[in-house]
């Protein structure tokens, strides 16, 4: 297809092809389709519920999971006591009983929240091993912004 075009002095005529035109618009509409996205994932809303693979009466007769709530706090302080010979531990001013409870308590936090910072903070009396230990167990459960606080005391003159 040719558009005739007139020129101002009336004179000649010139063509414009439009098929390539067309061509051109027609692959550009193509590519913003296909990478346009339209509709939000459903599975990450904010309380969006898995449906299960298998269909039938076993699975619909199984509890589905619910997320665990988002947590709103902006670093994971672990204190590392030491009291009577034994290390003692707390994760954000509440007790743990061992180091297999700070490991427990970490991985249910790195799950709902795995880029919030570890602050440890021992003790001076503290063997350096065991905070080692505690180190160990926070890289373990998935954090890898691993931090030790340091003491603003001066010591000395």
């Amino acid at each position: 297809m040719r558009v005739p075009i007139r020129s101002s002095s009336g004179g000649s005529a010139y063509d414009i092809p439009m098929t390539p035109m067309i061509d051109v618009v027609f692959l550009l509409l193509v590519f913003f389709v296909w990478t346009a996205s339209f509709q939000v994932a459903e599975d990450r809303l904010p309380g969006a519920i898995s449906t299960p693979n298998s269909s039938g009466p076993s699975a619909a007769s199984k509890p589905t999971d619910t997320p665990p709530p988002e947590a709103d706090f902006d670093q994971v302080v672990i204190r590392v006591l030491w009291s009577g010979g034994m290390p003692a531990w707390e994760i954000n001013q509440q007790q743990a009983a061992s180091l297999a409870v700070v490991r427990d308590t970490l991985v249910r936090i790195a799950s709902i929240k795995a880029d919030v910072p570890v602050v440890l903070h021992p003790d001076s009396a503290v063997p350096f091993g065991r905070v080692i230990d505690a180190y160990d167990v926070a890289r373990q459960a998935g954090f890898t912004r691993v931090r030790f606080a340091a003491s603003t005391a001066r010591r000395g003159p």
